[in-house]
């Protein structure tokens, strides 16, 4: 039902009703009832005497049917009675249809219909009357006449009557050779019969452009597809209009254009098709082809028009204005321009979601296509490992997803990649797309010219522009991602190009299909962009344009650096997100060009951008490269990157206190801590951690002193950190306080989340579970606006904070929502701290085992050699431990305590490490020593934890064999002590 629901597109769709779901839609929704409807005014304008309004309306309701009513549970209680009164609803409008048509005159395209419905109701005397006046139009009288006689034997054999007096009536107007014909029939002229090419392969994916374009035909009389070279426009056309009604009765026409270069050579491109039909017909070519098309319901495909669309546009205008039931589908790289056009844009096939699974990935439209064109080459190409169904091993789906993914699913160049198998193996194809319009050199020999390589595809369109739309084409190639037009006149602008045109000409370049709109912006498909890169290469240009562009996104990420700590936050991070991979670019740009003034511009609001929003693997390196370019960057970037570089990235962490000094006052004495106030954050809470007291006093007394209301509200967030590590719980909430409210003036929503995940944490250890619930969920529902990677961590706070209040429904929940967010995002760290939860999960329910298996995957998953082992060991011993507690194993946990020890003072959560000895001391027999333990880690946390349910248990289990006083005489040896003879008596303990 989820998947139906999100199929549906809402969740109003499907309704939960007593005993199952219903689907809420409306009537006009129904095809059953859009059917009656139609029946019924069908019926009423024939009886009018409309037939040509008559004819319509019946086509279209019997046009809905597919196959029989209710075929797939006619065997229920309440369907039989429905489906035949339905079934004879359709053959009640049939007959009204055949009687529309033949007094049209078209009892050569009806005639086989009647029979054939005939044939299938020998017993109904309508269709026998309408089948003789079908034949008699013919000029078959004698058979007319023999339908009759076949009629009343049947009649009176079956049920003993004869034919009814109308029946009889039909019959001796045939013999008198007075049925009427209606003049429509005698003047109609012959017509050309319809053509469509058959096809040699499967067609693959498209759905919803079928649907679209059917749908289209229905509504407009001049349909056009338009997408760019090699997307399959022609195919989709064949397909849609071998699929329409009219192909049945011989009335569909393919018409190739692509020959055809003036307008005087267009009608005769049409008759050449039609064929001379109508030899005796005078007159111009255009009249011609009228009369041809002549003769009802019918549809005429233009093939390739782009070459000469106005002349085309002008051509279908007429054709339409005579032609009343002629719909007209072209297919072109732009739109006609003609009055009344509905057009169809035709993108790439579909490609597989990001980090999919094989299977998923192998059922996309793209992969379909290029695995169906590449099975024609199995027995050649066996390292495909085809599979029925095309299910293929998870590394070979790797590759060609990467292959379908490069060539932007393009059907044209799946096609001749396929066709490469036949000697390449699929990794030596993917190693070659770099070079794709060589390795695509070759295809179908039987095309057009123009398509039978890649090159020739794009080529051609490009010759149609014109030489201002090629240079802003050729341009707009320098942008590696989708971007927006501030961003392309900025760059692609020059005195060649005016500014003010860019719009325009921009306007052209998407309907002649060399850029898409891309929801605000604009891209090129790799594969034209290659092309244009090329061109641009060489008009000579390359190097200008990157230069514009490097400076562009300097400039911008330098505007938004300040708005990303503002309440301008998230428009400065939808433009970030929107503009990611040219931003990257342009930093990569500025590296390897040895622009270190531009490098530091962008890499600054970059890596913030990094640190709030999303992740990247590459920003370590991308530090380490910027600070390669060393004196000539400025000298407060380079010490915010080196301080960023050894503390918070791949040259860190740096603990040594002494070197955090230095590290700070080379900060503060060339003002990167003005400059980069994210700094604080960074540097100056890891100098709270190292014990820098007068450091960190001296810098929140500086930023408390001037004007910059954001790095304030940081000072607090550094003041709450410095507490929290010195056991001051109420100190470090007072200050978590003060941070949320500086931020939420200041509108950081960002920082807003991460400090109501400080409160909860502090609710959470007062015991005040809904307050730390309400905490987390508001950090959720900013995090999910924000888009940022935050979401999925928070959520599995909040999975735990429910587990530690006994709610493991609600926190299965929680962790399901969490692990479909890290799934979407891709990310292995996002899955380790799923598998965490989980295993959590499975030990509080009592299911060890399952939790054992998940830590084991978690173990799997963190071997990964881009992962700091230390941290993942960190994170994964202290869930060991608290397995082997749960399970009851003391002696194995007591030989892992001083390890989880270590663990816990890495992770600066030394009072888990209490807690875990706690529980080790009761499992053996020491409850005093329990109690004791358990002070110890309220005097180093500064409280104790009174929110987790299993802890209470415990208290409760100590209680019980001590009493109530003696606990508490045990309780305040260990929270009597200062915070450092707690630690030191804790590490006394665990080793």
């Amino acid at each position: 039902m989820h998947r139906l629901r999100r199929a549906l597109g809402g969740t109003g769709v499907v309704e939960t009703v007593a005993g199952g779901y219903r689907l809420n839609v409306g009537a006009e929704q129904v095809d059953a009832v859009r059917f009656e409807a139609l029946a019924k005014r069908g019926g009423r304008e024939l009886a009018a005497g409309a037939a040509e309004q008559a004819a319509a309306l019946l086509r279209d309701a019997l046009g809905l049917w597919r196959g029989d009513a209710l075929a797939d549970v006619r065997d229920l209680p309440f369907a039989g009675t429905a489906g035949a009164r339905l079934d004879e609803l359709r053959l009640g409008a049939a007959e009204d249809r055949f009687e529309a048509e033949l007094r049209l005159g078209h009892h050569g395209e009806m005639l086989a219909d009647v029979e054939a419905a005939a044939a299938d109701h020998p017993l109904r005397e309508r269709l026998a009357g309408l089948r003789m006046r079908a034949l008699h139009a013919a000029g078959r009288q004698s058979d007319a006449l023999a339908v009759f006689d076949e009629v009343r034997r049947t009649l009176a054999e079956e049920l003993g009557v004869d034919p009814s007096e109308e029946l009889r009536r039909t019959h001796v107007a045939v013999l008198r050779g007075e049925l009427e014909i209606h003049k429509a029939a005698q003047a109609r002229p012959e017509t050309a019969p319809g053509r469509l090419p058959a096809q040699l392969t499967s067609f693959v994916g498209r759905e919803d452009e079928l649907r679209l374009l059917a749908g289209l035909l229905e509504a407009s009389r001049l349909v056009t597809v338009v997408g760019p070279g090699g997307v399959g426009k022609t195919r989709l056309a064949v397909e849609v209009a071998g699929r329409h009604r009219a192909h049945r009765r011989g009335r569909v026409w393919l018409v190739p254009l692509a020959g055809v270069n003036t307008a005087d050579g267009l009608p005769e491109a049409v008759l050449g098709t039609l064929g001379t039909a109508d030899g005796r017909a005078s007159g111009t070519p255009l009249d011609r082809v009228v009369n041809l098309l002549a003769g009802g319901e019918g549809v005429l495909v233009l093939d390739n028009c782009e070459q000469i669309s106005e002349p085309v546009a002008e051509f279908a205008r007429h054709l339409l204005e005579r032609q009343p039931y002629l719909t007209i589908l072209a297919t072109s790289r732009g739109p006609l321009e003609v009055m009344g056009e509905a057009l169809c844009r035709l993108g790439p096939l579909e490609l597989p979601p990001e980090h999919a699974d094989p299977d998923r990935a192998a059922g996309s439209a793209a992969v379909r296509l290029f695995l169906d064109r590449a099975a024609a080459v199995s027995s050649q190409a066996p390292q495909l490992r085809i599979r029925p169904g095309f299910a293929l091993d998870a590394p070979t789906v790797a590759l060609v997803v990467d292959i379908v993914r490069r060539l932007d699913g393009l059907p044209l160049a799946l096609e001749l990649a396929a066709a490469r198998l036949r000697t390449m193996s699929v990794d030596q194809l993917a190693r070659r797309l770099d070079d794709r319009f060589r390795l695509l050199s070759t295809g179908n020999r039987a095309a057009e010219p123009r398509q039978q390589t890649l090159h020739a595809v794009i080529e051609w369109s490009w010759d149609l522009l014109t030489d201002q739309e090629r240079m802003l084409a050729r341009r707009m190639s320098i942008f590696p991602a989708r971007t927006g037009i501030a961003a392309i006149e900025a760059v692609c602008a020059d005195e060649l190009l005016p500014t003010g045109e860019v719009i325009y000409l921009l306007d052209s370049l998407v309907d002649k299909s060399i850029v898409e709109r891309a929801g605000d912006g604009h891209r090129m498909l790799e594969t034209i962009r290659t092309h244009a890169d090329g061109k641009l290469r060489l008009a000579g240009e390359r190097e200008a344009v990157l230069e514009r562009l490097t400076r562009h996104f300097a400039d911008l990420a330098e505007e938004h650096e300040p708005l990303l700590r503002s309440d301008k936050q998230v428009e400065s991070l939808r433009l970030f997100e929107a503009e990611y991979d040219n931003v990257l670019f342009a930093l990569q740009t500025a590296i390897d060009g040895g622009d270190a003034e531009a490098a530091a511009r962008i890499l600054g609001p970059l890596y913030w951008y990094w640190v709030m929003l999303r992740y990247d693997g590459r920003a370590d390196a991308y530090v380490t490269r910027v600070l390669e370019l060393g004196d000539a960057l400025p000298a407060d970037a380079r010490a915010a990157f080196t301080a960023i570089h050894l503390v918070a990235g791949a040259g860190g962490p740096v603990t040594d206190p002494v070197r955090l000094q230095a590290l700070v006052d080379v900060c503060a004495r060339t003002g990167a801590l003005r400059r980069y106030p994210m700094l604080l954050t960074i540097v100056v809470v890891a100098g709270a951690m190292s014990g820098l007291d007068e450091l960190v006093d001296r810098e929140i007394a500086r930023v408390r002193s001037g004007s910059d209301r954001w790095a304030i509200a940081c000072t607090f967030v550094i003041e709450a950190a410095w507490w929290r590590l010195r056991g001051g719980h109420e100190r470090c909430a007072t200050a978590m306080a003060a941070a949320l409210r500086a931020f939420e003036e200041v509108g950081d929503r960002w920082w807003t989340a991460k400090t109501l995940i400080g409160m909860a944490q502090i609710h959470a250890l007062d015991g005040e579970h809904d307050k730390a619930v309400a905490a987390y969920e508001r950090s959720i529902a900013i995090a999910t606006h924000l888009r940022s990677q935050d979401e999925v961590l928070t959520r599995l706070a909040l999975a735990i904070e429910r587990m530690r209040g006994g709610d493991l429904k609600g926190a299965r929940h929680a962790i399901e929502t969490a692990e479909r967010a890290a799934w979407d995002r891709g990310q292995l760290m996002l899955e380790i701290e799923v598998a965490g939860a989980l295993a959590e999960l499975y030990r509080r329910g009592g299911e060890v085992e399952r939790a054992d298996q998940e830590l084991d995957r978690m173990d799997r998953l963190a071997r990964e050699p881009t992962l700091p082992v230390e941290t993942m060991q960190n994170n994964l011993v202290p869930a060991r431990m608290a397995n082997l507690l749960t399970a009851g194993e003391a002696a194995r946990a007591r030989v892992l305590l001083p390890r989880a020890f270590q663990a816990a003072q890495a992770n600066n959560d030394i009072p888990s490490a209490a807690q875990f000895l706690a529980r080790l001391l009761f499992l053996e027999g020491d409850p005093a020593g329990t109690a004791t333990a358990l002070g110890l880690s309220h005097a180093i946390r500064g409280a104790f934890d009174h929110g987790d349910v299993e802890l209470r248990a415990l208290v409760e289990a100590v209680m019980d064999r001590l009493g109530r006083t003696d606990y508490d005489r045990a309780y305040r040896r260990g929270a009597d002590m200062t915070r450092q003879e707690a630690i030191d008596r804790l590490t006394q303990l665990s080793s």
